[in-house]
């Protein structure tokens, strides 16, 4: 899986970028603001659709410009044709996407054509943020491995819409709660054991990885359903009813799943260092990675945003060549060129120099 050609126009400080990136390491390089992170954006937007830093559309398009688009070329495999693929983003808010000439109404789309794995500041969320960055952790390695993965979350979805709905309604509701808590209860096991069983697979390989690049032990990480896995989600629903209702929403179920990351029994972002956190963060990154290469036979793209942060040399090295070892393409940013050099083996390695919202090789 590579990107072979990339094309932006009107992306934040980038006017126009027209560039053929290496299968393999893509070091990118320049001052502050220039325009790195920009262009790791760019890719992402190709992937996604949408933005890693911001969700405010009118900052992703140049000042005075009325939209911003990225255009692509994509190889699902090495020796395989390349897939055109565009983006565009206005600040209307309307989006328009484009996969082998043909308009495509779903992101979803872009996100099965061009698989991306994201290690940058935003990253650390995985451990300090809230239970949301965790479960779309989880949810995007189970969206790229089982098919019915989307069918079960969009069914549980519209269970809970109504369910909730339900919740706030005045009246006696009692007997339509108890029709959707059926349906809500069949769907939340479904997606649930989805969950658990990506989990259980995925413990293994993170705990393989981190041990290749630190010497961090007793790191758990343990699947929370949403609710006591002891007791039956049916009795769970009707004891909380009330409860429930006085509040408006449905307190337990798959919606509040989580991953809980400790060190030493505690929250692993309260006890490590921050250094320790994006060793932590990158394993859980590179261990899902290898697991989409296991399932589907082809390796993810990472974008890697500062990767010399908060790591020292020996660690850099460590992390390098393990992403060397994934056989992936990488995109990597950096203030000083000397920093990413000489940790790669012998990846082909090319680099860009970003000045200005400027690119040159």
């Amino acid at each position: 899986m590579t990107v072979s050609r990339l094309v932006i126009t009107n992306l934040r400080n980038l006017g126009s970028v027209d560039m053929a990136p290496g299968a393999e390491v893509n070091v990118i390089v320049g001052p502050n603001g220039s325009g790195k992170t920009s262009l790791l954006e760019g890719i992402y937007l190709l992937g996604r659709a949408r933005s890693f830093v911001t969700g405010k559309q009118v900052a992703l398009i140049k000042r005075g410009q009325k939209n911003c688009t990225v255009f692509g070329k994509v190889r699902t495999t090495r020796s395989g044709p390349a897939v055109s693929v565009g983006v565009e983003r206005s600040l209307d808010g309307k989006q328009q996407i484009k996969i082998a000439g043909d308009r495509v109404n779903s992101s979803a789309a872009l996100a099965e054509l061009l698989p991306l794995q994201v290690i940058n500041p935003g990253s650390f969320r995985l451990l300090d943020g809230g239970p949301k960055s965790r479960r779309q952790f989880i949810d995007w390695g189970v969206f790229h491995v089982e098919h019915s993965f989307v069918h079960n979350w969009k069914r549980f979805s519209r269970c809970l819409k109504q369910r909730n709905n339900l919740l706030r309604q005045r009246g006696s509701v009692d007997r339509q709660l108890e029709s959707w808590d059926r349906e809500f209860v069949e769907s939340s096991l479904l997606l649930t054991e989805q969950r658990r069983s990506y989990v259980e697979r995925l413990v293994p390989l993170f705990q393989d990885f981190l041990g290749k690049i630190c010497d961090l032990t007793d790191i758990r990480m343990e699947f929370y359903p949403g609710w006591d896995a002891d007791t039956a989600l049916e009795k769970i629903l009707i004891d909380s009813r009330m409860r429930d209702r006085k509040d408006g929403y449905t307190h337990y179920g798959p919606q509040r799943a989580e991953l809980r990351v400790k060190y030493l029994g505690l929250n692993a972002a309260d006890t490590l260092s921050r250094g320790q956190q994006k060793l932590l963060v990158c394993a859980m990154k590179i261990a899902q990675g290898y697991q989409y290469l296991e399932a589907r036979g082809r390796p993810c793209v990472y974008l890697i945003d500062d990767l010399a942060a908060e790591l020292d040399g020996n660690y850099r090295a460590a992390l390098c060549g393990l992403l060397a070892e994934m056989d992936c393409q990488v995109f990597v940013t950096g203030v000083e060129e000397s920093v990413l050099n000489g940790c790669w083996g012998q990846k082909e390695i090319q680099v860009f120099h970003v000045e200005q919202g400027q690119i040159v090789e």
